[in-house]
């Protein structure tokens, strides 16, 4: 078997664990927003809104697990397996201080993120209770993702599945009942839903933290290179993810101006497009966690035929998923919904994100080859113009300004992706990612070799 052969199935070896792992984790999100369906518009507008938080909340600590997925990956590939265990400690406590800190902020301060958005106070008073519950067990949620990062930087793409596999069953077995009061739970409405993430969420953490146990020891020191390489890292990819949630919060108060049933539209139309962000975001994993152990190794010439391998079967899946928005999107939107207005108004949504489904899954790929390289800076800038540069402009300049139809508004999604593409693949193409030194001496040898 040739060089690309091997690769590719490396890659998919890597990806397909990880699609399934993403389906799985955005499932949560999914069942939830399908299970309170029956509930209405206001019930799906509130679910969503109180998702949109802790999203945004939790992107605050995305930097830390970014950072330990390309740091244990360069290790790996390394060899340098202790250094590794001990930075593998290292992330785990200082994520369970940071998650606990993120905890009390969002309890504290959520009704103002809603007010701030411009929710009204029925939606408010809906998503409230089950936006409390949400942060409260969003330590479990932190580490959970701490923990699959640190794994799938090892190559270990599975025990992550399998425990998703867990989170999920769990989940569905405890939602349905607490939110509908079936079988003798009581009906707690989304306030359920929110219980059942919690018990889902905390019951995971616990399954993967045995299951890794062995790549812990505590170090006889406190280990200030490694939490540097990780902040070298981390600190742009959350500083990327706070210039990105920030947008989305504009351009949700933008969307919000259109009404409750145009924000259910666009809930549940980012419900069904985030199914097609399941193989951008294993491939993506996939190619970081490659490219970092390539580059740890000092196999560059390997690492670039990674990326490419991993573009090119991110976009041929991506693509389809567009055709299957473009082509069905009232089979889609019907499994969320009945409301008629909710469908029509999604339609369009869905017709639009199929065109973006190409721009979205290089941009996925290149982005996580850039990570595993450390290349986080440029990736934030990348996305802040984007976002800042062209979608919120363009929002606001049609939604605010100019009250344009919804669908003008949703349109600068595709601007935002297709410009941000060209940045990183130029970036990419540049090379300058092989400049950079994420692990200190010793860890890149055989530069050239394959």
């Amino acid at each position: 078997m040739g060089p690309l052969p091997r690769i590719r199935k490396s890659v998919l070896t890597l990806a397909l664990p990880v699609t399934v792992s993403s389906l799985l984790q955005r499932a949560e999100g999914i069942v939830a927003v399908f299970l309170v369906g029956g509930l209405g518009a206001t019930s799906i507008a509130a679910v969503g809104l109180g998702q949109l938080l802790a999203f945004i909340a939790a992107t605050l600590l995305s930097g830390l697990s970014v950072g330990a997925n390309v740091l244990i990956a360069q290790l790996w590939g390394a060899r340098r397996t202790r250094d590794g265990e001990d930075a593998a400690t290292h992330l785990l406590i200082f994520g369970l201080v940071v998650s606990l800190v993120l905890m009390a902020a969002g309890i504290a301060f959520n009704r103002e993120a809603m007010v701030l958005l411009g929710a009204d106070t029925d939606l408010i008073n809906q998503a409230e209770p089950y936006s409390d519950l949400i942060f409260l067990v969003i330590p479990f949620t932190v580490l959970l993702h701490t923990l699959t990062s640190i794994l799938q930087g090892t190559g270990d793409t599975r025990t992550p599945m399998f425990a998703l596999i867990v989170v999920n069953l769990l989940h569905l077995a405890l939602a349905y009942p607490l939110i509908y009061g079936l079988w003798g739970f009581p009906a707690w409405g989304i306030t359920g839903a929110a219980v059942a993430v919690g018990a889902a969420e905390g019951t995971g953490f616990l399954y993967l933290l045995w299951a890794c146990r062995r790549l812990f020891r505590i170090p006889s020191t406190v280990r200030r290179d490694l939490l540097h390489a990780t902040w070298r890292i981390g600190a742009s990819v959350s500083g990327e993810r706070i210039f990105q949630q920030a947008g989305v919060m504009v351009y949700t108060k933008i969307v919000l101006l259109y009404g409750t049933v145009t924000y259910a539209a666009h809930q549940v139309g980012l419900s069904i497009e985030s199914l097609s962000f399941l193989p951008g975001y294993g491939f993506a994993i996939a190619a970081a966690t490659m490219v970092g152990q390539s580059i740890g190794a000092g196999k560059y010439v390997r690492a670039k035929m990674e990326n490419w391998e991993a573009n090119r079967l991110a976009a041929g899946a991506m693509a389809t998923m567009g055709m299957v928005f473009f082509f069905f999107p009232y089979v889609l939107l019907r499994t969320f919904t009945s409301d008629a207005s909710v469908i029509e108004l999604g339609t369009t949504f869905l017709r639009i994100v199929a065109l973006l489904q190409i721009p979205l899954a290089l941009t996925m790929v290149l982005a996580g080859s850039l990570r595993g390289a450390g290349d986080t800076p440029f990736i934030m800038w990348a996305t802040t113009i984007g976002m800042w540069g062209i979608r919120v402009p363009w929002a606001v300049v049609t939604g605010f300004v100019l009250k344009l139809d919804i669908l003008v508004v949703w349109s600068a999604m595709i601007a935002d992706w297709t410009v941000r593409m060209g940045l990183l693949l130029w970036r990419y193409r540049s090379e300058r990612w092989r400049t950079i030194q994420v692990i200190g001496q010793g860890s890149k040898k055989g530069a050239s070799s394959f």
